[in-house]
């Protein structure tokens, strides 16, 4: 409209400015096209108006309706709704409230239940702690607590119920006061299993550090643990390990471009470094052990336990088997730390066994790139001077350490021995130890000599070997047999305390446990041997040996150990054995053999046979148990003799002592058979043989095995019988085909006269 007028004004100043009758008629024209345009517009707008008014009156309908709509639901808001609205709101509140409560009461079930296994926790880790010294479940008992919230540890009620009148502290200070205990403990443990090299323990205690919320000091210790084992032994095989990629590495290459035989002298300047280098970590590892100060302290112990056990023994007193010192004098035992010496054992073994590798790498490459003879050290390394440290340094002291290790192990097993508990010589007392019998210093001399056996194969040095297997032979047949001797001789040698008696006990069953410890000892070293020098390809010696030259000189060294060491103890038993025989075994038999032919007589009638069953308290009417008399008898006899014996006793040295006992034991009845000659009649025979045949029998089945060989020793009694027994017609028929001499072999002729001779006349 504005644009309308402003339009219509212009116009009026173009007529009005207009200078001809022409500008004004143009200007008149153009004003009429306006006119007509706007009044065009104008009536459409007008036309559309009705249309406009029209839905004015459509909206003032439905804003009355909508009205009316509203109020009603004004109505129904303010009537129907606002009593389920108010409760739906309460409804609400309370569905609320109760999930807070519900909440609360889990937290609360919750810490609860956490108080109570704090409590199992406290409760379970000083139980442990306690008697049963059970570590792992301490531990365990540590670790379920550190998963508690410090919350609940630290809380009012966990200091009201936990603490009991055992346990009054706080939670907190009962956990970390265990903890620190136990880290203390197992620190300790750790270092003890490290100087026993006892791999199995320094794992164990190693996995407990974490539980007990001490994974710092776990890390720590087995860190100098690490540091202090293995660090110059991994420093000594890294070097042969560098030294050997170098040659294997540039070996090819060095052959191709500067001609065959060139890489020994790059091997000979490596070796000079190897000098330098390995020398530098001997010394080192050297001084740092103070093994020159061992070394002196090993040359000047003076093993005064098993020198006193060797003098004249006192009367009235043996050698007292403690390790503590005489009152007044000091202990050397203390002055050398075994431990000590065993770990420093296990180092050189592990530097050793790398040596021993080296130069056979060295001595393979040399001889692969020189001639074609068998391998062997070349000069420039016997000569060198990391070879002769290896001497001083790690040979030298092995052989020393070694020898002292193991025979001073033998004289503390010695000084700790305790026989076995209880033994007793009644078969109706149970024996409350398993056999076989032995004093505790076996378990403990065999498993040192099995470990420095097994240690000094691992050097993989052929003379350290064949040096230390010898000097083992040599403490083992001087101070093992020799200390074992001694205490048979002069401690435990079973004489009767007045003549014509028997020993006592006590000293019959101290001397068959020595008896014991030889067979034993003899036993376990041919066990280890064999299984070492055994020719299976998975046998250690072959492992350790792959060339035959170097494996057969150390078979030939551990089996002239085990047979001198057999051939020692044999001899050792054979005299025990015969001991026991003379003093326990012999002076009994006599009277047992008395007893079963005690009013015995073989040649009576019937009538005074049946007075004779009469007078011995049988029927006459049932012969069964008088004719088992004699043997019954003597069974009796023989098992109160041999029994307590045979179950002391190991089944070898048994089976020694039943022979010798079975052999004296022939004797004597073959003397009593020839005193019946003259007094036996044919059914008398009879008997006898039957009686004498029992008697066999008892004796073959009373040892710990059946020994169907003891029977031969019977074997002229049982051919005196036959031959005595035998009528004259088939005697005279085995005279003509010779067969007396096969049947009764084991008589001369004129035995076997004798013995035809022995029945009376009819």
């Amino acid at each position: 409209m504005l644009r309308t007028v402003s339009s219509h004004q212009e116009e009026n100043r173009v007529v009005f400015s207009a200078r001809s009758v022409s500008e004004i008629r143009a200007a008149l024209a153009e004003l009429q096209s306006r006119e007509s345009n706007v009044t065009e517009q104008l009536n459409k707008l007008i036309s559309s108006q009705k249309d406009l008014q029209k839905e004015f009156g459509r909206l003032d309908l439905f804003r009355a309706n909508l009205s009316i709509q509203g109020a009603k639901t004004r109505a129904i808001s303010n009537g129907m709704l606002s009593d389920a609205a108010s409760t739906a709101n309460r409804i609400s509140g309370s569905v609320k409230r109760l999930d807070l409560e519900q909440s609360r009461v889990q937290e609360t079930l919750t810490v609860v239940e956490q108080v109570r296994e704090l409590k199992a926790c406290v409760l379970g880790v000083l139980g442990s702690m306690g008697a049963p010294q059970d570590w792992e479940t301490a531990a365990g008992y540590l670790s379920r607590a550190s998963k508690i919230p410090d919350e609940v540890i630290d809380g009012a009620f966990a200091a009201r119920v936990v603490p009991t009148a055992e346990v009054p502290d706080s939670p907190r200070i009962t956990l970390e006061n265990a903890s620190e205990s136990l880290c203390g403990l197992f620190q300790r443990e750790f270092d003890e299993a490290v100087k026993d090299n006892d791999g199995a323990k320094i794992t164990r205690f190693f996995k407990l550090f974490p539980l007990i919320n001490r994974p710092e000091v776990g890390l720590d210790v087995y860190a100098r643990y690490a540091k202090d084992g293995y660090f110059y032994a991994n420093a000594l095989t890294k070097l042969f390990e560098h030294i050997a990629q170098i040659v294997d590495g540039h070996g090819g290459l060095v052959e191709r471009h500067y001609g065959p035989g060139k890489m020994i002298g790059v091997i000979e300047r490596l070796q000079n470094e190897a000098d330098r280098q390995g020398g530098i970590i001997l010394d080192t590892w050297s001084d740092e052990r103070r093994v020159d100060r061992r070394m002196t302290d090993i040359k000047s112990y003076a093993y005064t336990f098993l020198v006193q056990s060797f003098l004249p023994a006192q009367r009235g007193g043996g050698t007292p088997r403690t390790s503590s010192p005489a009152l007044g004098r000091s202990s050397e035992d203390d002055s050398i730390d075994m431990k000590e010496v065993d770990a420093l054992l296990g180092e050189i073994t592990t530097m050793l066994s790398k040596w021993s590798l080296y130069t056979k790498f060295v001595a393979q490459k040399s001889d692969s790139l020189g001639d074609d003879s068998e391998p062997i050290i070349p000069s420039f390394l016997t000569n060198s001077s990391l070879m002769k440290k290896v001497e001083d340094r790690l040979v030298t002291p092995f052989n020393t350490m070694t020898t002292f290790f193991f025979r001073r192990s033998v004289e503390k097993a010695f000084q700790l021995d305790e026989p076995p508990p209880d033994l007793s010589l009644n078969p109706r007392q149970p024996l409350k130890s398993t056999p076989p019998h032995v004093s505790s210093a076996i378990e403990d001399i065999m498993y040192i000599a099995n470990k420095v056996i097994q240690q000094t194969l691992a050097t993989s040095q052929v003379t350290v070997i064949t040096s230390i297997i010898s000097t083992l032979g040599r403490v083992m047949g001087s101070d093992f047999l020799g200390m074992e001797q001694r205490r048979m001789r002069d401690e435990h040698y079973p004489r009767p305390v007045v003549q014509g008696g028997l020993p006592p006990e006590s000293t019959i069953t101290a001397f068959i446990v020595l008896i014991n410890n030889v067979d034993i000892a003899s036993s376990h070293i041919n066990q280890i041997i064999n299984t070492i020098v055994d020719d299976n390809e998975q046998a250690p010696i072959v492992q350790l040996f792959p060339d035959p030259h170097d494996r057969e000189l150390v078979k030939t060294s551990l089996q002239a150990f085990t047979n001198n060491f057999t051939e020692k103890s044999s001899e050792l038993l054979s005299d025990a054995s015969n001991v026991l025989f003379n003093n326990v075994m012999k002076p009994r038999l006599r009277p047992i053999l008395l007893d079963s032919f005690r009013d015995m007589e073989y040649n009576l009638d019937s009538g005074a046979l049946s007075n004779l069953i009469e007078t011995l308290g049988h029927d006459p009417q049932d012969l069964s148990s008088f004719q088992t008399l004699v043997t019954s008898r003597f069974s009796h006899g023989w098992d109160a003799l041999t029994k307590p014996i045979s179950r002391l006793m190991t089944e070898n040295t048994y089976a020694t002592l039943l022979t010798t006992t079975a052999s004296y034991l022939s004797k004597l009845l073959e003397k009593r058979l020839w005193t019946y000659a003259g007094r036996i009649d044919p059914n008398g025979a009879a008997r006898l043989e039957h009686d004498i045949s029992g008697i066999i029998k008892a004796v073959v089945s009373s040892g710990q095995k059946t020994n169907w060989r003891i029977r031969d020793m019977f074997l002229r009694c049982s051919q005196i019988c036959m031959v005595m027994s035998m009528d004259d017609e088939e005697w005279e028929e085995l005279q003509k085909e010779s067969g007396a001499m096969e049947i009764a072999d084991k008589l001369k002729p004129e035995e076997r006269k004798r013995a035809r001779e022995m029945l009376l006349e009819e």
